[in-house]
């Protein structure tokens, strides 16, 4: 009986068609894992359906890659005998066949996804309900690629550059990353499209970034090739291969293609840039939040990029400085790589498993570091080696962003539930309490009073999700996480009675009519216990007033829910047009 794997592995292009190495200036393939599945036409599998249509062209690319051979895996697009992964003549025939083109998503779709259930400890529900993200490879002729939600889909683009050579959205690393972590993103927290302050839609672009350049680092031979090594890496028991000092400087690392993000499309639409957004280059100033040309949502993600990739870039050089040298003060490559590597691997967990330590509405920068900072103290209370943390929290101020001072503790970190032993379990069913959405409805409802949860608003509670990590000493860490949120629909009188906002925002009288948002989410422990309550209430009336104050500034305050659902194809729609 033939055993089966939990991965295979696939081809893909490595970070961007845009990083070149040798002589030859060959585009840099990979072989990555993904899990392993007995995939349909497409590729198909159990998460992923790759449905290559092109509507500019309105024609359809057949599927005719078979993925096994009975019981054995196939990778249609690794090189056969007397070919290299750097080979042009190999190159040039995949990047000519678009079912590679579908592959290269569907590889990289799955890997991103991979990193989210690994840092949860749990599977991620896509938004729409359905099982299985549509991926459309050459979904238009446009420079463009974004993430729908009503098609439940990720649309890529293409389009040709001054010299007429086609340019495929589909074939960068970075890009494909970028929107499916949009897709996993709404899938944890639907509420983060809806119209909100400046920095919720901001953070969306943001955090899609930081994924998408901190998950780049697993992949060795990229990370070499990013620092200006060309050869191939050294494996078990070769010779070392050294690099010099100068390319490990911060400046060096700030500007290399690592860091970037589309490298080939930034080059292929002008302008002489080397990538699509290079955050990490902008210049740390703790009042750019107040800056009006930081107020669209991409150019203000950047900001919350730049914080994390720059804590990123001190930590890595942190720990290389504590290798040894070796002749002319050159360093280990191969050393050098895994360092980078230990690093992002860590703040991009780190990263994804803030998520579940955020408020499910109106998210800011500084909430966002506050799930950061406990997340990471949570799983790893010993922060002393290389001081993860203290380095995040002074990064994070470089670009004017804190944790909520008034509701964080003194390192930053969201304090542990201060009425615990207020709170009443005996009505609660102990077995269903962290897994049925009804009984846990009650759980909060029967402590509404002591959860400051005003009965004002229509309260849901929206997912219970399960999570299992493990901690440095191997030892098994679970919690619950319950994400609830509140609507309530207000009058103007009723925003100065019961908000206490007095006096009203300009354009808002006493007959106005408004939707307001709130919610939270309670971490319970392994035995069911509150733990945590991080919200942004309902009845919050210095929150409300910015969000009424914003959208009224951007037009945004009758939007509905069915303009929330498109908001990112439309904004980068509109970024394109700018």
């Amino acid at each position: 009986m033939t055993e089966l794997q939990p991965v295979r592995k696939l081809t893909i292009v490595a970070k961007d068609p845009g990083l070149r190495v040798g002589p030859d200036g060959a585009m840099l393939f990979a072989q990555v894992d993904v899990p392993a599945e007995i995939l349909g036409p497409g590729p198909t599998g159990y998460r992923i359906k790759v449905v290559d249509y092109n509507a500019t062209e309105r024609r359809a690319y057949a599927a005719r890659q078979s993925y096994q051979d009975g019981d054995t895996l196939l990778d249609p697009f690794a090189p056969v005998e007397g070919e290299g992964l750097l080979d042009p003549k190999y190159q040039a025939k995949a990047l000519a066949d678009p079912n590679f083109h579908a592959q290269n998503c569907y590889a990289i779709a799955m890997r991103t996804l991979g990193l989210f259930e690994r840092g949860l400890g749990r599977r991620v529900n896509w938004s729409s309900g359905g099982h299985q993200l549509h991926i459309a490879p050459h979904a238009f002729a446009l420079a463009n690629a974004f993430y729908s939600e009503p098609d439940r889909s990720l649309m890529f683009g293409y389009f040709f550059d001054a010299e007429g050579k086609p340019i495929f959205t589909s074939l960068s690393h970075d890009i494909v990353a970028h929107e499916t972590t949009h897709a996993v993103l709404d899938g944890l927290r639907t509420r983060y499209t809806e119209p909100s302050g400046p920095d919720q839609a901001a953070f969306h672009e943001g955090f899609a970034d930081i994924v998408a350049i901190l998950s780049i680092f697993s992949l060795p031979e990229v990370v070499a090739a990013g620092l200006g090594f060309s050869g191939k890496m050294p494996g078990s028991g070769e010779p070392m291969v050294l690099i010099a000092a100068d390319k490990l400087t911060i400046e060096a690392i700030r500007t290399s293609i690592l860091l970037g993000i589309g490298a080939e499309i930034g080059m292929g639409t002008g302008g002489g840039r080397q990538s699509l957004r290079q955050s990490v280059e902008l210049p740390p100033r703790a009042d750019i939040l107040d800056d009006p040309d930081m107020a669209e949502p991409h150019n203000r993600g950047e900001i919350v990029v730049a914080a994390m990739t720059s804590a990123f870039v001190e930590l890595w050089t942190t720990r290389i400085a504590h290798l040894g040298t070796f002749e002319n003060g050159d360093y280990n490559l191969s050393a050098v790589v895994d360092e980078g590597a230990k690093a992002a691997a860590q703040l991009l967990q780190m990263a994804i498993r803030a998520i579940d330590y955020c408020p499910p509405t109106d998210l800011d920068f500084g909430q966002f570091l506050a799930g950061l900072l406990t997340a990471d103290r949570e799983l790893v209370p010993d922060d002393s080696r290389f001081g993860y943390r203290a380095l995040i929290r002074k990064a994070f101020a470089s670009y004017g962003i804190v944790s909520p001072p008034k509701e964080t503790d003194g390192e930053g970190c969201w304090p542990r539930f201060a009425a615990a032993e207020t709170l009443q379990y005996s009505r609660s069913n102990a077995e269903a309490l962290t897994r049925d959405r009804n009984e846990c409805f009650r759980f909060l409802w029967e402590n509404r009073e002591a959860l400051e949860i005003t009965e004002r608003g229509y309260t849901e509670v929206i997912s219970i999700d399960s999570s299992l990590r493990i901690d440095p000493d191997g030892i098994p860490f679970r919690e619950t996480i319950c994400q609830y949120v509140q609507l309530g629909h207000f009058f103007g009188a009723e925003l100065i009675g019961i908000c206490k906002i007095k006096p009203l925002p300009e354009g808002f009288t006493t007959t106005s009519s408004v939707d307001l948002l709130g919610g939270g989410v309670v971490v319970f422990d392994q035995y069911g216990r509150v733990k945590y309550h991080i919200a942004n209430r309902l009845l919050d009336g210095r929150r409300q007033r910015q969000r009424l104050e914003y959208l009224r500034d951007t037009g945004q305050l009758r939007s509905r829910r069915d303009d929330a659902r498109t908001r990112f194809a439309n904004l980068h729609l509109a970024r394109m047009e700018g």
